[in-house]
């Protein structure tokens, strides 16, 4: 019998990226056979949906639709989180198949016994409970570095967030499980490792356990050479921690810490955990200890009641600390969270405005951080395409870096000297 054609479809973060690859090696390989998305002869289409901001929501609609046109007889599957928070609004577009909620894409080979068109969709995505199971998944197919889950859900219940009611409560398996799954990708070949999750820092909410006991087991596995943290809350990111990342070269000297905002008013409105002073406390923690560290920051303007005065009491909080780089977002009122009902909106206009302010400090802040790179040894990751005539790869601190290309140097990790800035905008480095 002929295979059915398959191609996935992953929006969002990294987290999303692991389940797609793990669910992707879950479907019987004698009867499903994985191709590129851009292959025109496809039988079916799996979505793996983001829900974080009506943007993604907006684009998960786009990629769906384009799909359903430019292939109208394949069959169309949409998992994941937004499929979890508005299954009647997927199934509604003409096209659509299958929906599945946070928990059912796992079990997706038990809905695809049949992959005849529909004429209306149909949807298995049930109500989260306290004891959602979780699910393992990390990626592979990248020579170069693996996504690896090792958390889900959140129990944080900040106002303008969606993703607890997509994906449930805070947990986690136990180390020894974990474990295993980093062997599994020493075995690959893969040198470099991301641990991802919803909220990393609240592992061990299910064991007992914490985060900093995780990496120490981590750490001890041969193969993998490198760890980075995807992003880590900063009253989870503990001295611990850091010292660990000091003493340990296997832990990348680079924090992805989410800020939201700047000024202490807002914080609160958004419900967040901790205050500036915390914030600005972790960062300079990380900076005395290792003085050329990545640091980078989520930040959200035009919070509803975000005053001008506010916003650039933000800014200012922001330009005081040695950050590398910004992920700028505006608001999105995002349906049955407390903050859509908060007062004294901030137009669209106004929040473009101010995160082009932020985005401009943020291509300041990393241009210098750049500059201060250079003179330096670093590790560089070399990844595989070949971009424009040269072979890229991130240093240890997250910055990119090139060399003409080079085919040998795909997949491994070499010592170079930072020479100068590249036309690219790239760091331009050669071979120690």
């Amino acid at each position: 019998m002929k295979k059915k054609r398959v191609a996935f479809h992953t929006l969002g973060c990294k987290l999303n990226f692991a389940e797609t690859s793990s669910i992707s090696r879950s479907l019987p390989a004698d009867l499903f056979e994985k191709v590129s998305d851009e292959d025109a002869d496809v039988d079916m289409h799996i979505i793996n949906t983001c829900s974080v901001t009506e943007t993604a929501d907006k684009k998960c609609r786009q990629l769906i639709k384009h799909l359903i046109k430019v292939n109208p007889n394949a069959f169309i599957v949409v998992m994941g989180c937004y499929a979890q928070l508005n299954p009647a609004k997927i199934s509604s577009i003409k096209g659509v198949d299958l929906v599945l909620g946070t928990n059912e894409k796992f079990d997706i080979d038990k809905y695809i016994d049949s992959i005849e068109k529909k004429n209306n969709a149909e949807i298995h995505s049930c109500e989260l409970t306290d004891d959602n199971v979780f699910n393992q998944a990390w990626s592979i197919g990248d020579r170069t570095r693996s996504f690896l889950k090792v958390q889900d859900g959140c129990d944080y219940k900040c106002s303008y967030c969606t993703i607890p009611k997509a994906r449930g409560n805070s947990r986690n398996p136990d180390i020894p499980s974990i474990i295993a799954e980093a062997e599994k990708i020493a075995q690959s070949g893969v040198k470099e490792v991301v641990i991802t999750g919803v909220n990393i820092g609240d592992f061990g909410k299910s064991t007992g356990d914490k985060f900093y006991d995780l990496l120490k087991e981590l750490v001890q596995v041969d193969g993998i050479e490198r760890y980075r943290i995807s992003s880590i809350e900063p009253n989870l990111l503990t001295d611990e921690i850091i010292q660990l990342a000091v003493d340990n070269e296997k832990i990348m000297p680079h924090f992805h810490i989410p800020l939201q905002n700047g000024n202490n008013k807002i914080l609160g409105m958004m419900r967040r955990r901790y205050r500036r002073e915390v914030f600005a406390d972790k960062v300079l923690k990380v900076k005395e200890k290792m003085p050329l560290a990545g640091i980078g920051a989520d930040v959200i303007v035009g919070f509803p009641g975000e005053t001008e005065e506010d916003f650039e009491e933000c800014r200012l909080f922001i330009e005081s600390l040695p950050l590398t780089y910004l992920h700028v977002f505006p608001f999105s009122e995002r349906p049955g969270t407390p903050a859509a009902t908060f007062p004294n909106k901030v137009s669209p206009q106004e929040k473009e405005r101010r995160c082009k302010i932020l985005t401009d400090l943020s291509k300041r802040k990393h241009n210098d951080f750049m500059l201060a790179n250079i003179g330096m040894k670093e590790k560089v990751l070399f990844e595989e395409s070949n971009d424009d005539g040269m072979i890229t790869g991130f240093t240890t601190n997250y910055l990119r870096a090139e060399l003409p290309w080079d085919d040998s140097l795909t997949g491994k990790i070499r010592e170079v000297n930072i020479d100068k800035l590249s036309e690219t905008g790239r760091l331009s480095v050669s071979l120690i």
